[in-house]
């Protein structure tokens, strides 16, 4: 916006300088020529006089008159009588030789002034000529032809354009130091409002407007949008403040609920067993269901939050191995951290609650997808391609079709489950939709790869630290 605000300011003062400047500098030029031919006139009139009483008494003309005004002028003089015979000429060359062909001289004999320029085939240059007649009592006895060259004049006309060019440059240089300060006045503070506004869209809801710079327009603009960051953060607060209102007030009658059920497991005939344990395992998913809502309420809140620091994904994997052992022994499942490929990757960019929380939610999937007597292995490597770090969790299961590695990160989309109810770690169907979101607000990447001969490779993808 900057820049085109100089070229609007720069180009409207080029135009308004050229408006004035060159018809300026053409008025100029004309008014030179005007003037300098109404001197060469008026020099050639005074000349006529001087030899008009020679020329009307058939004396010779002398040649003082003419090479005097010569030396002071650098001009050409030429005298002639009425038949066009040249009497006297300043260079000394013509004497004697009919300049009656020549137009201006010819419209000198006819009585009249005869003035203009030509183009000098001989001397190479432009020259002024005027011609005014000799006369007396009306009889024309001859002309007084003067040629003067322009050179001198080309040069005043030429410094009068290199004049104006230059105040032109001063008065565009002046334009364009007023421009960049206007120009900043007002893309200053839109710059900051854009900051501010992407700051906002990318959830840092406590991010500000400058209300006091630039015009008026903008600082009301920049007063809207925080009001709308303001009435945004109280939704959100609201929204959070409801999810965890309703999944506290909801957890504690769904397990009055469940121990209710289960306490009557005793008390029911075999032919009711079926449907009481089917109610505690339906209780006991939609507890699960209000964890990961309230889980993936956190997680889109999270979303908007950079990476805390860095951290070293082969320590958190570690960690998550211990975390997990015992439950690993439980299934009869080997979980195993690889050391992944030389050379080991770099730290990550990374939130370590977040990794935290996704390598548990891929763990609990891999673990209800791995059959007893299989492996769970979990690995770090760097990316194929540079800027990344990978890690990678992987099971002997069954895997995923295409179709369902598509449908996979979809809310509430739950894949096949082989394992009896109540055994498995998920069921909510919203854990890859909180692996998704936190991943992406650490600014990566996740997806689900089929893992060479038969299983899942989960894939996530976080950003080197250099």
């Amino acid at each position: 916006m900057r820049r085109r605000l100089l070229v609007s300011y720069l180009s409207l003062t080029l135009f308004v300088l050229v408006v004035l400047e060159v018809p300026l500098g053409v008025i100029f030029a004309r008014r030179q020529l005007s003037e300098l031919t109404a001197e060469v006139e008026r020099d050639a009139v005074v000349t006529a006089t001087l030899v008009e009483d020679a020329l009307e008494a058939g004396r010779p003309v002398g040649g003082g008159v003419v090479a005097s005004y010569a030396r002071k002028t650098g001009a050409r003089i030429v005298v002639v009588d009425a038949r066009g015979r040249a009497v006297a000429d300043s260079s000394g060359e013509a004497v004697g030789r009919s300049f009656a062909n020549r137009p201006e001289v010819a419209e000198a004999l006819a009585g009249r002034v005869d003035s203009g320029t030509r183009r000098s085939v001989t001397l190479g240059a432009d020259l002024l000529f005027v011609a005014v007649p000799v006369a007396s009592a009306g009889t024309v006895y001859g002309a007084v032809r003067i040629t003067y060259p322009t050179s001198a004049l080309d040069e005043r006309v030429r410094r009068s354009w290199l004049t104006l060019a230059g105040v032109a440059a001063v008065s565009l240089l002046a334009a364009g130091g007023l421009a960049v300060a206007l120009a900043g006045s007002v893309s200053r503070p839109l710059r900051r409002l854009e900051r501010a506004a992407g700051e906002i869209g990318r959830g840092h809801l406590s991010a500000r407007a400058p209300t006091n710079e630039g015009p008026p327009e903008v600082r009301a603009l920049a007063g809207e949008i925080n009001d709308t960051a303001e009435r945004l953060a109280g939704l959100l607060a609201a929204q959070d403040a409801f999810v965890a209102d309703a999944s506290h007030q909801l957890r504690s009658p769904l397990t009055a609920l469940r121990l209710r059920l289960e306490n009557l497991e005793g008390e029911t005939g075999s032919a009711a067993q079926e449907d009481l344990r089917a109610a505690v395992a339906e209780t006991q998913r939609l507890s699960r269901t209000i964890d990961g809502l309230l889980a993936l309420a956190r997680a889109d809140r999270a979303a908007g939050e950079p990476p805390s620091g860095v951290i070293d994904p082969l320590a958190v994997l570690e960690e998550r191995r211990v975390a997990w052992s015992s439950l690993a022994q439980e299934r009869g499942v080997t979980l195993v951290v690889e050391d992944g490929q030389a050379p080991l990757p770099s730290p990550v960019r990374a939130t370590p609650d977040r990794l935290v929380q996704v390598l548990d939610n891929l763990l609990a999937n891999a673990f209800d997808a791995a059959p007893p007597g299989s492996r769970v292995e979990m690995r770090t490597q760097p990316a194929a391609s540079g800027g990344w770090v990978e890690v990678h969790v992987l099971d002997d299961g069954p895997g995923l079709s295409d179709e369902e590695r598509r449908r996979a990160f979809d809310r509430f989309w739950r894949g096949g489950d082989s394992r009896p109810a109540g055994q498995g770690l998920g069921g909510s169907g919203l854990g890859l939709s909180i692996v998704r979101r936190l991943v992406v607000a650490d600014g990566g990447e996740v997806e689900l790869s089929p893992r060479p001969g038969g299983g899942t490779d989960a894939v996530v993808r976080l950003v080197a630290a250099r």
